[in-house]
């Protein structure tokens, strides 16, 4: 499930909330019960690898970029 990032327009409330992608986005905010929460855009934070993504499959030699690399 996706974990989705709102503020609130009103008094400026950041939240992260975990939803379905069928889940109706929030409206009313928690701290101040206005209904002005806006969803944000925002890159997703994880990873994927293994065996069956691009990464590991298409690309060859010193054009893989894997996080068991980096570090």
């Amino acid at each position: 499930m996706p974990i989705y990032e709102y503020r609130c327009q009103a008094c400026g409330h950041e939240l992260e909330k975990m939803q379905r992608m069928s889940d109706d986005p929030l409206k009313d905010c928690p701290q101040c019960t206005e209904p002005k929460l806006t969803k944000l855009i925002s890159a997703p934070g994880f990873r994927l690898g293994g065996s069956g993504w691009y990464e590991t499959d298409f690309k060859t030699g010193s054009k893989k970029n894997l996080a068991a690399k980096e570090s």
